[in-house]
């Protein structure tokens, strides 16, 4: 120390320049001292200047460490000799020793008395400066504090100092604990000696403790201070009461208990601070104070200094206090009240605390602790169950270990009869039930699974039964009504013996329901079984009654039972609670939705009055006017509500852009589902899973909120997701997406509203949406698809049902469907695990991608498609180390989409997927999906969709295997692919799509998909024509209409004959568009060639007729393209003549309805057929059947225009001829009514058949004016030319042939019934009694003599009565002329007609046999008409004529 220094660290005795300069009167001379004197002398001069204080300030500052006050917050322990001392250091502690000797021997104390005095004195003078109730030191008290506290360390160090000494004198003096934490930070005084010296320390450190957490530092130094006070002082604590000492005295055992003392303590204010009741700055104040501590818990548990095991000592018992702090309530408070501690309404700090204190543990050791504590202590249950719903939130697998120790709880219940056990298991069990079906079954599910059965807990034995019964009666007087509505209406499994314990049980909780005002009778129309939803009051259970209603009237189209049981047996409910909610004013929809339609059906089986239904229409033209005005009700709360929706999922935001940790993302997300609980309250449903939702668009949603939260949660998430995204890939951003979508379907509602939101949003505004909105939504939908069984049905999976709003018919769609796609799949692929790629990435998706990409890009094809090359096999979807690229290519705005979508065509596995079957694109959905594309509105122009359909036809599908949903390189199997395709186009059902999802059928791509078919059609018939021997099997095209109409329609079911009059409409204009050679097969029997028809005339018996309109009669086009088929195929044998005249004889024969419409249509036939047969034949005459069309064609003409009707008729079929003049006689031609009959007469003698065949035709006419719009008129007209007929034909029986379809007899006329529809031979009765009752007296004299007149007679009214009694008569059309013709006039005159007829008859016209069966039929159906056969027919009694005689 040099002099200068010396006096002025000691002002008292330092003396005036000016006496130093008197007493040097001259320059003495130098004396020449030693080395020692010098020393000795220098030494003499400090002593006699020195202050003890100053110098332990000067020699703390040449400490290596000087200045240095934030190296304690790493460590509370250090080694005292760390530092190597210099020099200066070494010289200043021996002047400190020194001294301090020194004063000691003139004091007459020891050296260690006399240096804890000089230290508490400075520390005094140092920390006395500023107000004594300040917590801190201010920041220069602190820097002299660590100054001299480093000059104390180098006494202790020298042995010079005692700090248990300094311990007890600073005791005395009201020591602050930033002092104590410093001494303890230089290892100057350890915890342990604070505790020994005194038994107030431990209530001192806690006061001092309260006081530095309720400080609110108002600078940053001040902060870090107060937190490394606490974190240091409370880590010194941990580890002095939780590490195992190796000293076994009981002064080192108290230590520890002392220790665990103030932590306890502690631990109690926090727990009262929390649960206090105060103002609202004293709340701000508490709250500030116990989050400071519970932030002390964190950094104890990452401290390094702590031991693993101290920390988990530490952490059992801070939990086992928590949950055993104060256990006041009892176990009825905790039923009561239970709902009010969810982990959304528990204190956040509380959770927190419960977090820190359970991050060392796994969720089995934490419920085994858990239910340890239950068992040996008095529990506070608030604390016990919001400690649950914490590790439920926080823990993944909280739900299977939850289920694990209640089924535990429960055997032990039921094995030893504990009641205490069992009370555990319901109040956990509802705790997880409140936390919401995402983290913990309902808690009538649980009570279904647990008591449902006869193999639950209490079915073994009648004494459990009785157990569980008396338990459920002891919890009534205490049981919220949600949970008595669920033992009501789902009860414990109990034997038909033992129902009478269950009824008292029943008896008991509806009589508390009573008490509580909630009777049975107002708990709405549908049970409660979610049993964790609050109880709801009428109004709102009336609400979602009316929702449930309309839901099921939706699905199945009647109103629903239970409504109409309320209308009459709960009558009072139903006006005053169910019919206001459903009749709510509304803007009415233009089009008619599910509650409009709900209400009409409701007010057509008149269960709405009358006087409610008229004002519910005004109250609804009143609101649709107040909207258009501009008047708006306000909806009460709900910006509230949105705005903690957003502020919530902003908070969600921050954290996945920070990376938080699961527990504090469930956390959030269990906040924000409890805040979407209060807005949209669930309606009383089954399992989410289990109920189909009916999916429409167009509709105003009558819950604007809702709609709003829709939006809001929509928008929320897929800002979640670009957010999440930015920071890591999506197989890095934990479950959190997963846990959003299980939060959704715990509330239905809102599920079904965002059902329906992107329902509509999908094909509407899909094309406009953002790239992050597209990113968002496309996850948020593989999500739905990978909750599985867990999402409601939407007619298809969810995945599957909103995969159908992706259009791709125009090139806006295609677009948007394509980003949507690649992102889902993208997605899917970098969020999943190898072993369940499938659940992460819906099939339809995928399959719409692989047809999209090569449609819209072109490169990809040069890839050979996804069926192409494959990849290499150690690429796993998952786990490659491509998949961020893949991601991160979408999330990058630099990056075009066609690279996005090259990069992922590419990736190894995104086409492994391919292999398997259910992610194939198999050629009929490449079809499907082809044929809706519009092509006006289409990406590609027409060169282009030609070259596209081209290589996926020809170099895509046509080569690929039948196991990868290719053709196996089989044309004849690709064009049957085309035409189902085709067919299924305007056939297959998609009732369930709305009209804004289905697609227009004109303008469609169907054009160039024919054109694709005919050139594999001619691909085919050429190598068929070049086949050398055996048959051809050419006629698979009409084995594809076969396959299709296989199953014959039922004739009562109309649904069924429109079907197949659709499917076979659809099939004959895909066929008039191939080739006519195409549909006759040539056959090759050694050298010869033939006409192979047969297929043919099956196909137009079987089918062709059945829709035939008018009936007995081909279309021109049908017609003309069969027979240009026979000649055309006719030229590909040696005699095509030949081969003509074989097939029409053959048709003649086997096909009469084709023959009939060549005769039908010849004057159309004549030049197309003739100028085919010219081209191939070389001008060659036609062959001769065709030349006998052509005569008949031209008899009929004659016939027609000849004045006198005499004409040689060729020789031909009958009903050729009768066809050929039937169109001629029925043309529109001017014939005098007067000239017919005569003309028809001189058919009459040589030309019967023609005459009956001709009568067939007109009859059909009739029917055909019957069932169609053409009124009176034509039915007259039809009439008129039936009877000239009939004149002519009514003494024979040849015409009644044609009213017995069914007949087994042989005859020529058999013909008819093949040639007429079904429909026509069913209604032949009604053109019977249409015809018989206008013919003049004479003409039905001579009718009745014919044979077997009076049976057709009367068989034909009987089955004309039946056709009345079972409604297939034709009936007057809504929209026809007025003088339309009413068939049930026929029916009244016929059994005028008929009981004439019978009068008329002779009793020998009808045979015993016929005249029994005709009473039988007559008995059932008119007992007039069979008493009068009886009476008039009767052989005559020959007994009475002899009694006469």
């Amino acid at each position: 120390m040099s002099l200068e220094a010396s006096s002025v660290l000691a002002p008292s005795q330092k003396t005036s320049l000016s006496s130093l300069l008197a007493s040097r009167a001259g320059k003495r001379p130098r004396e020449h001292l030693s080395g020692e004197e010098l020393q000795e002398a220098a030494i003499q001069l400090l002593n006699s200047n020195q202050n003890l204080s100053d110098l332990l300030l000067e020699v703390g500052q040449h400490s290596p460490k000087f200045g240095k006050v934030d190296h304690y917050w790493d460590s509370g322990e250090r080694d005292a000799f760390d530092h190597r001392p210099d020099p200066v250091q070494k010289t200043g502690a021996s002047f400190l020793l020194s001294e301090l000797k020194r004063q000691s021997q003139e004091l007459g104390v020891p050296v260690g008395v006399l240096s804890v005095k000089v230290v508490l004195e400075r520390v005094l003078e140092l920390t006395t400066e500023r107000d004594e109730d300040h917590v801190l030191l201010t920041s220069a008290q602190r820097a002299q504090l660590c100054v001299l506290l480093q000059s104390t360390r180098e006494l202790l160090s020298l042995g010079t100092f005692s700090p248990r000494l300094l311990w007890q004198e600073y005791w005395k003096a009201q020591p602050k604990l930033e002092v104590i934490y410093h001494l303890h930070a230089e290892n100057i005084l350890a915890l342990e000696d604070l505790f020994e010296s005194n038994d107030d320390v431990g209530s001192w450190l806690v006061k001092k403790f309260q006081a530095l957490c309720g400080l609110l530092p108002s600078q940053e130094e001040e902060e870090l201070t107060k937190q490394k006070i606490l974190s240091t002082v409370m880590c010194a604590l941990v580890r002095g009461g939780f590490e195992e000492a190796q000293d076994t005295a009981s002064s080192s055992r108290r230590f520890p208990q002392r220790c665990c003392s103030v932590l306890d303590n502690m631990l109690s204010w926090l727990l009262d601070s929390l649960s206090s009741s105060q103002g609202p700055q004293e709340q701000e104040e508490g709250k500030a104070a116990a989050m400071a501590w519970v932030g002390v818990f964190e950094a104890c548990v990452s401290h390094a200094s702590v031991l693993g095991q101290a920390l988990r000592r530490f952490s059992t018992r801070s939990l086992t206090h928590i949950l055993t702090h104060c256990p006041r309530l009892k176990v009825s408070d905790a039923i009561a009240m239970q709902n009010n501690w969810t982990f959304a309404k528990t204190n956040p700090l509380l959770t927190s605390l419960f977090c820190k204190l359970c991050v060392l543990f796994s969720m089995e050791e934490l419920l085994s602790h858990l239910q340890q504590v239950l068992e040996t202590h008095e529990v506070n249950w608030q604390h016990v169950l919001s400690c649950l719903s914490t590790l439920l939130v926080y823990h993944s697998d909280g739900q299977p270990c939850l289920k694990e120790m209640l089924s535990r709880l429960l055997s032990l219940a039921f094995e030893a009869y504990d009641l205490e056990s069992m009370i555990t298991a319901f109040l956990l069990a509802r705790q997880g039930a409140l936390e919401g079906s995402a983290l913990f079954p309902s808690y009538s599910d649980w009570f279904k699974l647990a008591f449902g059965g006869a193999s639950g807990y209490h079915g073994n034995s009648k004494k459990s039964l009785v157990f569980l019964l008396k338990f459920l009666s002891d919890l009534v007087p205490f049981d919220p009504p949600q949970y008595l509505k669920v033992h009501i209406l789902h009860p414990p499994y109990v034997p038909a013996k033992h129902r009478a314990l269950l009824q008292e049980y029943v008896s008991l909780a509806k009589t508390r329901l009573a008490d509580l005002k909630v009777s049975v009778e107002e708990m709405g129309l549908y049970e409660d079984v979610t049993g964790a939803a609050p109880t709801v009051q009428p109004q709102h259970q009336a609400q979602q009654d009316v929702e449930k209603a309309i839901s099921l009237f939706e699905s199945t189209g009647k109103i629903s039972a239970m409504v109409m049981e309320a209308s009459i047996f709960r009558r009072p409910y139903f006006l005053s609670r169910f019919l206001p909610a459903l009749l709510t004013p509304r803007v009415l929809p233009v089009k008619a939705d599910a509650r409009m339609n709900f209400i009409e059906a409701l007010r057509r089986a008149d269960k709405i009055p009358s006087a409610v239904y008229s004002s519910y229409t005004d109250s609804c033209h009143s609101e649709s006017q107040r909207q258009q005005c501009g008047v708006v009700r306000p909806l009460e709360g709900s910006e509230a509500v949105l705005a903690v929706l957003r502020s919530q999922l902003q908070e969600l935001r921050r954290l996945l852009s920070s990376g938080a940790n699961h527990g504090d993302v469930s956390a959030q997300l269990a906040r924000i589902s409890d805040t979407l609980s209060g807005a949209s309250p669930e309606p009383p449903e089954e399992a989410v899973g289990h109920h189909v939702i009916q999916l429409q668009t167009g509709t105003l949603c009558s819950n604007e909120l809702q709609t709003r939260l829709v939006n809001a949660l929509l928008r929320g998430f897929c800002q979640c997701l670009l957010d999440a995204s930015k920071a890591n890939p999506p197989n890095r951003q934990g479950t959190w997406a997963a846990q959003f979508v299980k939060l959704l379907l715990g509330h239905r509602r809102l599920l079904i509203s965002l059902l329906h939101r992107l329902w509509d949003l999908l094909p509407q505004q899909g094309p406009s949406l953002g790239a992050a909105h597209v990113l968002g939504l496309a996850a948020l939908l593989v999500q739905l698809h990978a909750a599985g069984p867990l999402c409601p049905m939407v007619q298809l999976p969810v995945s599957e049902a909103l995969n159908a709003a992706l259009l791709s018919h125009t090139s806006d769609h295609m677009n948007f469907s394509l980003r949507f796609c690649v992102a889902a799949v993208s997605y899917g692929l970098c969020s999943s695990h190898p072993e369940g790629v499938q659940q992460c990435i819906p099939s339809g998706l995928y399959k719409k991608l692989v047809y999209l990409v090569p449609r819209l890009v072109a490169e990809a094809r040069a890839e050979g498609g996804c069926k192409g090359r494959g990849q290499p096999e150690h690429l796993q979807p998952g786990g490659g180390a491509e998949e961020p690229g893949v991601w991160s290519r979408l999330t990058d705005p630099t990056v075009t989409l066609t690279a996005s979508v090259l990069e992922l065509w590419r990736y190894g596995p995104f086409r492994s997927l391919q292999k398997l079957p259910a992610y194939q694109l198999s050629f009929p959905e490449w079809l499907a999906l082809e044929l809706r594309v519009q092509r006006s509105q289409d990406a590609l122009s027409d060169p282009q969709r030609q070259e596209y359909e081209q290589w996926a036809c020809e170099q895509l599908y046509l080569p690929t295997a039948l196991g990868q949903g290719g053709c196996g390189g089989d044309v004849q199997s690709a064009c049957t692919h085309i035409l189902n395709a085709v067919m299924d186009m305007s056939t297959r059902p998609q009732s369930w799509l709305s009209p804004d999802h289905s697609v227009p059928l004109t303008d469609t791509c169907l054009p160039d998909v024919l054109s694709r078919l005919q050139e594999m059609v001619c691909e085919l018939q050429m190598t068929l024509r070049f086949q050398s021997s055996g048959r051809a099997d050419g006629h698979f095209l009409f084995d594809v209409v076969a396959g299709r109409c296989s199953k014959s329609p039922d004739s009562q079911d109309l649904g069924s004959e429109l079907s197949l009059q659709q499917t076979l409409h659809t099939w004959n204009r895909v066929i008039l568009a191939l080739p006519a050679l195409s549909l006759i097969p040539v056959k090759t029997e050694g050298a010869k060639r033939s006409l192979e028809c047969q297929p043919l005339i099956e196909h137009v018996n079987l089918y062709q007729r059945k829709v035939c309109s008018p009936a007995g009669l081909l279309p021109y086009p049908l017609t003309a393209h069969f027979l240009r088929g026979i000649v055309g195929a006719s030229m590909c044998c040696e005699r095509p003549a030949a081969s003509i005249n074989r097939a029409v004889s053959q048709i003649s024969q086997q096909c009469p309805l084709l023959l009939a419409s060549a005769g039908h249509w010849w004057g159309h036939l004549s030049p197309v057929l003739g100028s085919q047969w010219n081209r191939g034949s070389d001008g060659d005459f036609l062959p001769e059947k065709l030349q006998q069309l052509a005569d008949c064609h031209s008899w009929a003409c004659r016939w027609v225009s000849s004045s006198t009707g005499q004409s040689e008729v060729p020789f031909a079929p009958a009903l050729l001829l009768a066809a050929c003049l039937h169109q001629q006689w029925t043309s529109g031609l001017d014939i005098s009514p007067r000239s017919s009959p005569e003309r028809l007469a001189q058919l009459q003698q040589h030309h019967r058949p023609v005459l009956v065949f001709l009568l067939f035709f007109c009859m059909s006419d009739l029917l055909t004016a019957y069932l169609g719009p053409q009124g009176a008129e034509s039915v007259k007209q039809a009439q008129q030319q039936c009877c000239d007929i009939l004149t002519l034909l009514v003494d024979s029986a040849d015409w009644l042939h044609l009213f017995h379809s069914q007949s087994t007899e042989q005859n020529q006329y058999q013909c008819a019934t093949i040639i007429s529809t079904e429909e026509n031979n069913r209604l032949m009765p009604l053109a019977f009694y249409s015809l018989v009752p206008s013919l003049d007296a004479a003409v039905l004299n001579s009718a009745v003599s014919a044979p077997r007149f009076l049976y057709t007679a009367v068989l034909s009214y009987c089955k004309l009565l039946q056709l009345f009694l079972d409604g297939e008569t034709p009936k007057p059309r809504p929209v026809s002329p007025p003088q339309q013709m009413d068939v049930s006039q026929v029916l009244s005159r016929a059994q005028q007609v008929l009981l004439k007829i019978i009068i008329l008859s002779s009793p020998g016209c009808l045979t015993h046999t016929q005249r029994t069966e005709l009473e039988e039929l007559c008995g059932e159906l008119d007992p007039e008409v069979a008493a009068t056969l009886s009476m008039q027919l009767s052989p005559p009694d020959l007994s009475q004529e002899m009694d006469f005689l």
